[in-house]
């Protein structure tokens, strides 16, 4: 069983090894008898591990599959001296906790980006805090500029992202504003469209969304399907074309796009018109500068009453957030 410990990689081996060895020791003394354990042993002490680390941890995962590996006596013993095995997961993770109290040192202790990470890290391997550790300058800099983007905006960026275009829905007094910068080409996107759906369902009366363009400069049709919508929105079907076009993501060349306005009952020869002059280039152009000035590097990104939503693609916390402002507004 010994030699079946050694091959296991070494953050695990310390755990595993002060089982095995107080299993020989007691085996070893008349006087004491070692406990024998039952199939149930291995399963209770990874269980109590996990309990410590986290179970989606990657010290969870290993253990789980070390103690499939152990005599039920060995688990008896880990069980037994539980005490060690929390001692040597605290010493293995030191390194991780002196992380999290750096960073946030560093950072701002009560900044969401010290929260973040005090949560994260949590599911990190030991490897991965010592290497961070390793290139600490450059790990801080990057979480400062995070912190920084994440910073709630001014009253002035705030009005610059927020005032109504033809991708807007909702009371224009609403309490709450819900900004979205997105790629018509985004696979992200379509979730967040599937939110402001949802949105839309539940906060239609008091809510005000207003939908920005940022198409990627990878993404060849994004840019077009864009000026397409904002077309539309002129003849008043801005979100019925916003439908069409993320339900039909891989289809936004120009023929697909002259055949979404056609079923939507559009005035082909304005929308014809309008793409073929480039009469909206210039508003996705401005909408991406706007994007640029509040620091939005990718899609989708939204901001609830200037703060940068964390998951735009989860209703649940866009939801809770929406929530959370409504109740501070009243």
């Amino acid at each position: 069983m010994i030699a079946s410990i050694q091959k296991l990689p070494r953050r695990i081996q310390a755990l595993m090894m002060g089982a095995a060895c107080v299993t020989f020791l007691m085996a070893c003394q008349p006087q004491a008898a070692a406990p024998a354990g039952d199939e149930k042993s291995c399963e209770e002490y990874a269980t109590k591990l996990c309990e410590v680390v986290g179970a989606e941890t990657p010290t969870c995962m290993s253990v789980t599959s070390t103690t499939k590996l152990m005599a039920p006596a060995a688990c008896a013993a880990g069980l037994a001296n539980m005490d060690y095995s929390k001692g040597q997961l605290a010493t293995m993770r030191k390194v991780c906790d002196d992380l999290v109290g750096k960073l946030c040192g560093d950072i701002g202790p009560d900044t969401s980006t010290c929260k973040m990470v005090s949560e994260k890290t949590k599911a990190f391997p030991v490897e991965r805090c010592t290497q961070m550790m390793e290139k600490y300058p450059e790990v801080l800099a990057q979480l400062q500029q995070m912190e920084a983007a994440n910073k709630p905006l001014d009253a002035e960026k705030r009005q610059s992202i927020e005032t109504a275009n033809a991708g807007a829905f909702g009371p224009a007094d609403a309490k709450v504003t819900l900004v979205e910068f997105s790629d018509f080409e985004c696979p992200f996107c379509s979730r967040a469209a599937n939110v402001l759906t949802q949105v839309k369902e539940k906060y239609s009366d008091k809510v005000r969304v207003v939908f920005r363009h940022f198409p990627l400069s990878f993404h060849k049709n994004a840019h077009l399907a864009s000026q397409a919508s904002i077309a539309a929105g002129e003849q008043g079907k801005f979100w019925e074309f916003h439908d069409m076009m993320f339900a039909n993501q891989k289809q936004l060349d120009r023929a697909s796009l002259d055949g979404y306005a056609q079923k939507i009952g559009l005035k082909m020869g304005l929308f014809k018109k309008a793409l073929d002059g480039g009469a909206y280039k210039g508003l996705v152009d401005g909408d991406m500068k706007l994007g640029e000035t509040v620091a939005v590097s990718g899609t989708p990104t939204m901001f609830l009453n200037g703060e940068r939503v964390q998951n735009p693609t989860d209703f649940a916390v866009v939801s809770k957030a929406i929530d959370e402002a409504l109740a501070q507004a009243n």
